[in-house]
């Protein structure tokens, strides 16, 4: 039996942070950071039969072409993504009037939707990037037993050739959902290898007021090269929703908007056109 103190639930028995009950989500899930951009998917739902909001965690649930599905608002990082993908799971794996966890398990396809800036002149603004690995910049992940899930030589080579400091932890490199990468796969898609940074400044290279550890971190990343795989973009769940979604049992994919190009400089036209098409693609694709 699971103590109160560790799996938490509001006097209405829905889990404490993402204010849900079993009954409000579905199998599919889709994951933005934004809370506002939530209702940039449902505007396309035919119906919407639920919606809630507890802090920055916004969910609602409805149907597009038939299909059921929920998006949920996860907030900016890798310890958001921690409360989301546990809180979830219990909602589906764990009985939460018994407080164990379920015999049969089920495993929810997670999919995210981001925006995020390139690293490599091939893959333009406004292109889509599916991530193929997610690369940990973080250090959540590390307090699970993660070593059975990680792609060790993949992170011998970053630590290699970034002369990455092992005083900031060891990177990981989880791949994506081998089911849902072939499930939304196509010729418009480009796949990648998405890093996630535990912060926005200092941990991807942005000097203010504060000098960081590594300066030419970024130019590393940026001609990092493992048997013809390179970095394709930055940002900060990708990581952490595969490696949890590997330990619990979940299939989970990665896609961003690109809407800026950083060895190019340039910067979409409107961005917000990007992240509509790839709404719809997606919706598309999960419809199918």
């Amino acid at each position: 039996m699971i103590q109160s103190s560790e799996l938490i639930l509001n006097p209405d028995g829905s889990v404490y942070h993402l204010n849900l009950k079993p009954e409000h989500i579905a199998h599919d899930i889709i994951f933005v950071g934004d809370q506002n951009r939530v209702e940039k998917i449902t505007q396309f739902f035919d119906s919407i039969e639920f919606s809630t909001q507890k802090r920055e965690f916004k969910t609602q649930t409805g149907y597009f072409k038939g299909k059921k599905i929920t998006v949920m608002s996860t907030g900016i990082g890798p310890d958001n993504i921690d409360i989301v993908m546990n809180e979830l799971d219990a909602l589906v794996n764990i009985d939460l009037e018994t407080r164990k966890p379920k015999t049969n398990l089920t495993s929810l396809n997670i999919i995210r939707i981001g925006t995020s800036g390139s690293l490599q002149a091939a893959i333009p603004c406004d292109s889509f990037v599916m991530s193929k690995f997610g690369l940990g910049l973080d250090n959540m992940l590390r307090s699970y037993l993660i070593d059975n899930i990680t792609e060790k030589n993949m992170e011998d080579a970053f630590i290699k050739q970034t002369d990455w400091d092992m005083r900031k932890g060891r990177p990981y490199v989880i791949g994506c959902s081998i089911t849902l990468e072939k499930r939304m796969e196509s010729n418009e898609i480009h796949k990648g290898f998405t890093g996630t940074a535990g912060g926005f400044y200092g941990p991807q290279g942005r000097v203010l007021r504060l000098e960081i550890q590594d300066t030419n971190l970024n130019s590393k990343m940026d001609s990092f090269d493992y048997k013809g795989i390179k970095m394709t973009n930055l940002e900060m769940e990708t990581a952490a929703i595969y490696g949890l979604g590997k330990l619990l049992g979940h299939e989970c994919l990665s896609l961003n908007a690109i809407i800026a190009n950083r060895a190019t400089g340039t910067f979409s036209e409107d961005p917000y056109k990007a992240v509509d098409a790839l709404i719809q693609y997606t919706l598309g694709k999960l419809a199918e």
